[in-house]
């Protein structure tokens, strides 16, 4: 028999042994029902005292451990949200400024551009409003409304006939 086993192996039979026994009787303590009625008058008077106490802290104004619990669980929540919120806003405000420059230089071709359109249609405009020019002599149009001269005269001969 080696030194150190034989302790070793004493010491985990006496190990085993002792969890069997304490596992025989909490299991035969389980079993009676003089303990386990015992056990479920504690846990009522237990539960009992509990609803007392909340209800006599309430009275007082006085937040109970649950209250605490719940209001842990909302700050962190709401802490949570923030955070997420936060992290979009400066996502946002990322993105908006990143292109600031390319914008900048995109509105002043647009406003190159518009200025240029408006001295050409001011042009234009200048154009039409000028008096026109006159009509060289072969495009110009006859006076439909002067009487002709030639009626008159065939008038008078006509008179002198008679």
């Amino acid at each position: 028999m080696d030194d150190e086993t034989a302790p070793s192996g004493l010491r985990d039979r006496i190990a085993r042994q002792g969890e069997d026994a304490l596992g025989k009787v909490a299991q035969e303590l389980l079993e009676n029902p003089i303990v386990n009625s015992a056990i479920a008058r504690a846990f009522e008077a237990r539960e009992r005292a509990s609803q007392a106490q909340e209800a006599a802290m309430g009275a007082l104004n006085i937040p109970s451990a649950a209250d605490m619990e719940r209001l842990t669980r909302r700050l962190r929540s709401v802490s949570q949200r923030m955070e997420g919120i936060e992290e979009a806003v400066d996502r946002l405000d990322q993105r908006l400024a990143a292109p600031t420059g390319a914008l900048d230089e995109r509105l002043s071709a647009l406003e190159n551009q518009l200025s240029r359109l408006t001295n050409e249609v001011s042009n234009l405009a200048s154009a039409l409003d000028a008096t026109p020019s006159a009509p060289p002599r072969e495009q110009e149009r006859l006076k439909v409304d002067e009487a002709a001269s030639t009626p008159a005269r065939r008038r008078s001969s006509a008179k002198k006939k008679a």
